[in-house]
């Protein structure tokens, strides 16, 4: 795989931050706040890490990515769009009827979605279900899930960090995307999700914590997780709500509320698009 630099990686990720806002704006609805903050990781792991492209999609040894957190499909959608799944004119359908984008990923419809999301924390399983089938198969591929902050308040995560700490699944690896909000406000006023890098520990888990907009430590912590031997990984990502968009930026309001016209001219002038 030929790896972009850091300024291409830079360079990137700009891009779809101007596709986020500009999907989510033409639709008038969606979810801008959880795929800017989710923008840089899914960058870095897509154009320099995931073996996974049109061309091996049906490949039993391909790597597998799991949005577990189905509601930030803006962010997945232009991610494979780049990668060459489908045009890139079909990212301003997003949401209209008829489309293969809609609000949440679905598998029967849009090209490279492993599975459908958006219930919260099913990703994770079955990102479980493929690690596990992987290891009993003896391949090598990996199995990457992202999770949002909000999202592990739901039992079934905990269900399923168990299992996987309990088979070592060291192909499987998890993506925590930390922005500190969820679709009820400000992830402090409704449960503690503290401490979490030991709560993962005592489940066997290796545990990374990063800044989740640093594309150099995104790509150290890959490098770290791919080689993870034992038991499986966990990025614990520190991030920010509606990255890349000043008046978006850790404004809850904006989980699922798209810019109006004069905020979106706003967001493309601060993204650098004309």
């Amino acid at each position: 795989m030929q790896k972009l630099s850091i300024e291409q990686l830079k360079e990137k990720a700009r891009q779809h931050r101007v596709n986020i806002v500009r999907m989510t704006s033409n639709a008038n609805s969606g979810h801008p706040g959880g795929s800017l903050s989710a923008t840089d990781l899914l960058t870095v792991l897509y154009c320099n890490y995931l073996n996974f492209s049109p061309q091996n999609a049906k490949s039993p040894d391909r790597d597998r990515f799991i949005l577990s957190k189905g509601h930030a499909s803006p962010i997945i959608y232009s991610v494979l769009a780049d990668k060459g799944f489908f045009p890139k004119e079909q990212l301003m359908t997003f949401r209209l009827i008829g489309s293969k984008l809609q609000g949440h990923p679905s598998r029967l419809s849009t090209p490279g979605i492993e599975i459908s999301t958006g219930s919260l924390a099913q990703g994770f399983s079955a990102a479980l279900g493929m690690a596990l089938a992987a290891k009993a198969d003896g391949r090598k591929n990996k199995v990457v899930a992202m999770l949002g902050d909000g999202e592990i308040e739901e039992g079934q995560v905990w269900e399923t960090a168990m299992v996987a700490g309990h088979h070592k699944l060291e192909n499987f690896i998890t993506i925590l995307d930390r922005n500190g909000f969820q679709n009820d406000g400000a992830i402090k006023d409704e449960i503690t999700l503290e401490p979490i890098k030991e709560k993962f520990e005592a489940f066997g888990w290796n545990v990374l914590q990063i800044d989740g907009h640093d594309l150099k430590r995104i790509a150290e912590a890959y490098e770290q997780a791919w080689q993870n031997k034992g038991k499986p990984a966990i990025i614990i990502a520190k991030t920010v709500k509606g990255k890349g968009v000043s008046f978006m930026e850790n404004d809850g309001s904006f989980h699922g509320k798209a810019a109006n016209p004069e905020q979106f001219e706003i967001a493309m002038k601060e993204l650098g698009e004309k």
